[in-house]
């Protein structure tokens, strides 16, 4: 407790020459100095409580009312008002089973009653409102209206969300600040635990996920997993215990699949042909292709060279459809091929036999043969990270990035921190969060976004190659 008064006091200099002096103090005079320190942001409240356990949250609640500015008072000084058109922020929006979804509002000017059309100016959308309420833990008190300054509940709103401004008048859609949310810098693969439930889950999660905006949740096509992100592993934890506790849904998570790909390092060709023969009408087509590299991140490219009606115009989309279905299912490790120019060049066809499903798998067998023969290789994503720490742990950071496989690109003083940029490939640096926080005890931030796909190392790609093949040498036994 002398250690806060001491704290305090240092903000006022009146107080601090009394305190030095060994006058009392009234609680009025420094509960004055707390609020403008607060205001003015020269101080941030710190609490140790438990709201789950119901530990510490009277005495919070208590100090809240007594030390911080009344919600009006700092509204008017920002030049809000209690008259006027009403205007308010969404802050956060949740869904329970049996209630239906709740956006919690912060009325900034004005009031809103039952029965007002608003016009939600984030999504340019107008909604009726129809239920108004304020809430006491799980109870629900039912009202006509929230006045400035308050926080109340609009329940069951068709298209408004967490962070959405609401009013009746357009102009305080840049009166009013939003928030903003940090990027989310763990992913995890979220599993269903029983075969079948797959879409439950997607649905559970769908509606946990209304009410937290720094997590994210997505189905990622190339990896066949479904991704949870958000700023770190307890959080994505905490999500995971609520879908189960709301919606009976039980779940794992487990680390992403990396999402490599395929590509070719020099030009191939190869034909395919496939012909069947069974009693009635046969099975004929027949292709000749060419491979070549791209550049990286040219993604692909298709050429039709075919002169003299060797292989008739209405098969052409047919083999290119054959390329792509093999080019997603990828050749020696199961991964996309990318980067790769596929030239139709030559071929034959039957007038009785040949269809689209013949052509398509000839182009298939074709491609097949052309990348083996074109030097193909693994292509593992690289990341852009930028790391900020303080500068005793920038020697640490450095030694963990190039053990990482990392390249440092530059780093720079920041204020009191030093920003350092690296490529770091991705496989390295999967759930980066805990490993910073030990490495500087917790003072260091990093982003991280997509750079570029870069060749993986040999003997890091056998692996994945040889666990494929047998893979696919179990299925065909």
């Amino acid at each position: 407790y002398k250690k806060f008064i001491e704290n305090i006091v240092s903000y006022d200099e009146q107080l601090l020459e009394m305190y030095l002096n060994g006058e009392k103090i009234s609680f009025q005079q420094l509960s004055k100095v707390i609020k403008q320190s607060f205001l003015s942001r020269q101080i941030i409240p710190l609490f140790s409580c438990s709201a789950i356990k119901l530990i510490g949250i009277k005495e919070i609640l208590n100090f809240i009312s007594s030390n911080f500015v009344l919600a009006h008072e700092y509204l008017l000084e920002k030049g809000f008002s209690k008259e006027g058109p009403f205007a308010g922020l969404v802050f956060k929006t949740t869904s329970e089973p049996g209630m239906g979804q709740m956006n919690y509002v912060k009325v900034y000017n004005g009031k809103i009653v039952n029965g007002m059309d608003i016009r939600n100016l984030t999504r340019n959308v107008t909604e009726r409102v129809g239920q108004l309420a304020f809430l006491q833990g799980k109870k629900r008190i039912e009202t006509n209206e929230i006045s400035f300054g308050d926080i109340g509940v609009l329940i069951k709103l068709k298209d408004t969300r967490t962070n959405d401004i609401i009013a009746e008048d357009e102009s305080f859609a840049e009166k009013i600040k939003r928030m903003e949310f940090p990027e989310p810098l763990t992913e995890m693969a979220v599993i269903a635990k029983s075969k079948g439930e797959e879409e439950k889950v997607g649905n559970a999660l769908s509606n946990v996920l209304l009410e937290e905006p720094t997590v994210r949740f997505k189905y990622n096509p190339e990896i066949r997993q479904m991704i949870l992100s958000g700023k770190g592993l307890v959080q994505l934890e905490i999500i995971v215990k609520r879908i189960k506790t709301r919606y009976n849904v039980e779940v794992e998570l487990v680390k992403p699949k990396i999402p490599y790909k395929e590509t070719i390092k020099k030009k191939a060709e190869a034909e395919g042909k496939y012909k069947r023969q069974s009693g009635g009408r046969g099975q004929y087509g027949h292709c000749f292709l060419r491979v070549e590299p791209l550049e990286r991140g040219k993604g692909y490219e298709f050429v039709d060279e075919i002169f003299g009606g060797v292989i008739p115009k209405n098969y052409i989309p047919s083999v290119e459809k054959g390329v792509l279905e093999k080019m997603s299912e990828g050749v020696i490790a199961g991964y996309p091929i990318v980067d790769i120019k596929v030239t139709l060049y030559d071929g034959s066809y039957h007038e009785v036999d040949s269809s689209d499903m013949a052509f398509r798998i000839a182009a298939r067998m074709a491609l097949q043969k052309a990348v083996l023969e074109g030097s193909p290789c693994i292509l593992e994503p690289i990341m852009e990270v930028e790391i900020k720490t303080p500068e005793e742990f920038l020697g640490s950071i450095i030694s963990d990035i190039n053990s990482r496989r990392g390249r440092v690109l530059s780093f720079e003083k920041e204020g009191k921190y030093h920003k350092v940029k690296a490529h770091v490939p991705l496989s390295e640096i999967q759930n980066y969060t805990m490993d910073l926080r030990s490495l500087t005890k917790g003072a260091g931030k990093y982003t991280m976004k997509l750079s570029h796909y870069e060749e993986l190392p040999p003997h890091l790609a056998q692996p994945l190659i040889e666990e494929y093949q047998k893979s696919k040498s179990q299925q065909t036994e």
